[in-house]
């Protein structure tokens, strides 16, 4: 649990606006990284041979482990000192970057992808933790957070396109490299300017219950990926799924039994703080989700290429960063909660809009696209502003905590549940001609049907491609009807969650 300290050392007056220029840098760094590889994904696949299911884990496993580590580096930074903790996340980043951009196959690249994991959750408890701290006028802090969620909601909107910028130019490793020389740049500046606060040993780190979550959320990916294989070993979904949930049971029993828990579960009887915590949730599954599958149709069935793919996309990146400034503003001025269900409904109105004209002419798409963007952004401020306002001071460390947590496990939730469905649907909807070699191969993705369709002769090829086109699209549309359906109903959660709070006050 994250603490922030009445002895910690404020940034100057002047100085408040580059501290959150600082920490925005290293937030995106982390948050673009979740995405970056959703435009590297097709010629990732084709260069290192990557089968659907590890080509899951490359984009999943760092928003997983990211998520389990999160809540124990709140208080290993209250330990150690939050800014140390931080330039030391900024350290292991840049080297697992490197790393990265490197593998020369899977395994080592969901090992470094694990490290990189690693390395971001060291630095993103203190985001809202400096920000809280640094801005002690509430309608700066209520801007000041809504710079932070456009960027972590932009961000993670912006990662296909920097990722197409890059592919345009250099390798797929390039996504990755990019980060080092930012890494080097941001080392002195964090060091010369972000407040130092004083180290707090007398809170225990309770590492056991972060691998506790941590093992519990990748057993439960693991199930849900397999059920989205072609040839599903429902006992091995159905064990890993019970081993997932009896891992999270016992870390919930435990933390109610400790005297400083990493998670005070009382604190989700606030009904603005857990409908805040659900929109930010399934806000970020709905756009990491959609995104995964969007890059990947614009360039495996639209023959788009990289850039192309990432100018096709950056309506939605540009409107969230214009949405949560202005979001930050207009909390002065309307409540959270009408806010928060108000973005969740454009967000659910931009989704469907997108469902109806992604196979219509490019104006209705940029539209959709847009309205998309302005809802994610707006709700991700309004979520992380109303979380941080609805926790009394004492516990605004594990408020944010909690905020950051709900961001990269939506995130998590969203490259499963999305990426499963995709292949489930593909799988079941793809009927592959006869005298085709590796059928399986072919039904496993649509990026490995291409490459078996590359030994085959010219009709045969044309109709495994069509054939195989056509199943993904089937799961593409399947993917934004359950993203569309999430936001609406998170909306709708919202409000009954604001009408039983108004029932219990009267």
């Amino acid at each position: 649990m994250q603490r922030i300290h009445s002895n910690a050392v404020a940034a100057p007056k002047s100085g408040r606006w580059l501290v959150l220029a600082i920490v925005s840098v290293a937030l995106l760094l982390i948050v673009v990284d979740m995405t970056v590889l959703y435009t590297a994904l097709p010629r990732l696949t084709h260069e290192l041979g990557v089968t659907a299911s590890a080509k899951l884990w490359i984009v999943n496993v760092y928003a997983l482990v990211v998520s389990g580590l999160l809540l124990g580096m709140g208080t290993l930074g209250d330990r150690l000192g939050h800014k140390r903790l931080f330039m030391m996340g900024l350290a292991v980043f840049g080297v697992a970057s490197l790393a990265a951009a490197y593998s020369p196959d899977a395994a080592i690249l969901i090992a470094a992808r694990v490290l990189l994991a690693v390395g971001a959750a060291m630095m993103m408890p203190a985001t809202l933790s400096i920000i809280r701290l640094t801005f002690a006028n509430e309608r700066e802090r209520a801007v000041a957070i809504g710079i932070w969620a456009s960027v972590a909601s932009g961000g993670a909107a912006l990662g296909p396109v920097v990722g197409g910028i890059l592919l345009e130019h250099f390798w797929w490793g390039s996504v990755f490299l990019i980060n080092v020389p930012i890494v080097l740049l941001a080392l002195p500046l964090a060091w010369r300017f972000i407040p130092a606060s004083r180290p707090d040993a007398s809170r225990p780190w309770d590492l056991t219950g972060s691998l506790q979550v941590m093992a519990g959320l990748i057993l439960c990916a693991y199930a849900l990926k397999e059920l989205g294989k072609a040839s599903t070993s429902w006992l091995h979904a159905g064990l890993a799924c019970v081993a997932g949930v009896a891992m999270l049971a016992i870390f919930v029993r435990r933390q109610r039994g400790r005297a400083h828990p990493l998670i005070d579960f009382a604190i989700f009887r606030n009904t603005a703080f857990s409908s805040a915590v659900a929109s930010a949730l399934f806000a970020a599954a709905a756009l990491f989700g959609m995104e995964l599958v969007f890059s990947q149709r614009l360039q495996l069935v639209l023959g788009m290429s990289p850039i192309q793919a990432a100018l096709f996309i950056l309506p939605l990146p540009l409107a969230a960063f214009v949405a949560g400034p202005l979001a930050g503003w207009m909390l002065g001025r309307i409540s959270g909660k009408r806010l928060l269900v108000l973005s969740l409904l454009v967000s659910g109105a931009g989704m469907g809009g997108y469902l109806l004209s992604y196979d219509a002419a490019i104006l209705p798409q940029m539209i959709s696209l847009s309205v998309l963007g302005v809802g994610i952004g707006a709700t991700m401020t309004a979520a992380s502003s109303t979380i941080m306002q609805s926790a009394s001071p004492e516990r605004a460390g594990m408020a944010a905590s909690i905020e950051e947590v709900s961001y990269e496990l939506g995130g998590a939730l969203g490259v499963t549940l999305m990426g499963s469905i995709l292949s489930g649907v593909y799988a079941q909807s793809l009927t592959v001609p006869d005298g085709v070699p590796q059928a399986a191969m072919a039904r496993d993705s649509l990026d490995e049907a291409l490459i078996v369709a590359e030994g085959l002769s010219a009709d045969m090829a044309s109709t495994l491609t069509h054939l195989a086109k056509t199943a993904f699209d089937a799961g593409y549309a399947a993917v934004i009807a359950t993203a569309t359906v999430m936001l609406l109903a998170t909306a709708a959660f919202v409000l009954l969650n604001r009408a039983r709070r108004a029932a219990h006050a009267m």
